[in-house]
């Protein structure tokens, strides 16, 4: 059984903003809240890590153990209605895997180089387990992308995805949009 914050509880937290009916696990982890946005009847499951510039719209549902990673300047932003299975993994920031400069968050800044991109998952998109998104795709409205993708660029709206790197498979009904 998921334990959820209570809605005082959340409020102390310290998100930037926060809907109503929203629906945080106590397993979860919140990094640099203030920069955290959450839209009402969203829901973040046990052992998430959500860190950063992220604006979560309404709706939305992420399942265990997925990391939503906004960086510095560019935001990961979860569009309504749109849903992270388990252990999807949303980046907007990279480091420079070159060899020209030293990786890691602790690492001196002066001595790294990070890609940093905003990366958007638009409204009625659902990415299967253990989806990686990289920095500056935008997932386009009403996309699937199946399990274990690796999205590196962005895709046409209303269609499947799948493989690694992600290509494209088929269109995806849009019946959804009826219910």
């Amino acid at each position: 059984m998921l334990s959820f914050y209570s809605e005082a509880e959340l409020n102390q937290i310290g998100f930037k903003e926060l809907g109503k009916n929203v629906l945080l696990s106590r397993k979860a982890s919140f990094y640099r809240a203030s920069e955290i946005t959450i839209g009402s009847n969203s829901r973040v499951d046990d052992f998430c890590v959500i860190t950063g510039k992220v604006d979560i719209g309404k709706y939305c549902h992420i399942a265990p153990q997925s990391i939503v990673s906004g960086g510095q300047k560019h935001s990961v932003k979860l569009h309504d209605f749109s849903t992270l299975a388990y252990r999807v993994t949303v980046f907007s920031r990279s480091d420079d895997y070159s060899g020209e400069f030293l990786t890691g968050s602790v690492v001196d800044k002066s001595k790294v180089n990070n890609f940093e991109s905003e990366v958007n998952i638009q409204a009625f998109s659902i990415l299967g387990t253990g989806c990686v998104i990289m920095p500056g795709v935008t997932i386009s409205e009403g996309c699937a992308i199946g399990a274990m993708t690796l999205v590196r660029s962005s895709t046409q709206p209303w269609s499947i995805y799948a493989g690694i790197p992600a290509r494209l498979i088929k269109p995806r009904s849009k019946n959804c949009l009826d219910l």
